[in-house]
């Protein structure tokens, strides 16, 4: 099953400093078909005006991932923690019992970014928060794992699920096969430039809903930078 979501068709949310678009129901934005996708709950696409964010606010038993598309995000947390993650790489906050962050963008130009929540397998675990860089060259041979709680993606940032965050960066007509089993879902966007997924088009920022068992041929129609997440169906 492979289920198009186009990006004109997301929930909306705008404000004088933040407009979003969901591939989920969040927030005011309600949709009974599109209430999450497995462990898969929230999928945001957030574009953050300069000198504005998130304040201090909090999250329990969630794991958030965050994709930078463009520009950069500061990250300061009540554990301690402060960071600054730039476009292309990734930082993971695993809520577990409680956790106070903000989130910034202290750039003179719009950030961009994915917001990425994983219902996590633990309940009550202690909160952390990590980032890493993750250079565009090495993902150009295929899928790489970000973020993830599989064995064998011991190089990707931690998440206390059995389901991992993937990109790629595609050159024009490459193609990368992704191989989805039985009660597993994913989801892919192309956070640049234009695919065909199993000869179906999809366009930038575009959504593309799959449940398993499925092999995906995702080939690349522009260069592009496709992220995927693969996660069971719960």
């Amino acid at each position: 099953m492979l289920d198009l979501r186009s990006f004109d068709t997301l929930g909306r949310f705008r404000n004088d400093w933040l407009n979003a678009r969901h591939h989920f129901s969040f927030g005011s934005y309600y949709d009974p078909k599109r209430s999450g996708l497995g462990a898969l709950l929230v999928w945001n696409d957030d574009t953050i005006a300069p000198g504005t964010g998130f304040d201090l606010h909090g999250h329990r038993d969630m794991e958030i991932i965050t994709y930078v598309r463009k520009g950069a995000i500061t990250h300061r947390d009540h554990l301690g923690n402060t960071g600054r993650t730039e476009a292309g790489d990734v930082q993971v906050m695993s809520a577990g019992k409680g956790i106070q962050h903000a989130e910034f963008n202290l750039e003179d130009e719009e950030t961009e970014l994915f917001q990425i929540w994983i219902m996590p397998n633990q309940q009550g675990v202690e909160p952390r928060w990590e980032q890493r860089q993750f250079p565009k060259s090495s993902r150009s041979a295929g899928l790489v794992a970000l973020a993830s709680g599989r064995n064998g993606d011991e190089d990707a940032l931690r998440i206390h699920q059995d389901a991992a965050v993937l990109a790629a960066s595609l050159g024009n007509g490459q193609t990368v096969r992704h191989q989805l089993t039985a009660g597993r879902v994913a989801y892919l966007v192309p956070s640049t430039g234009r695919l065909t997924v199993n000869g179906k088009p999809v366009e930038t920022r575009d959504g593309l809903a799959v449940r398993g068992p499925e092999t995906l041929e995702i080939t690349a129609v522009d260069d592009s930078e496709v992220v995927l997440v693969d996660a069971p169906e719960v």
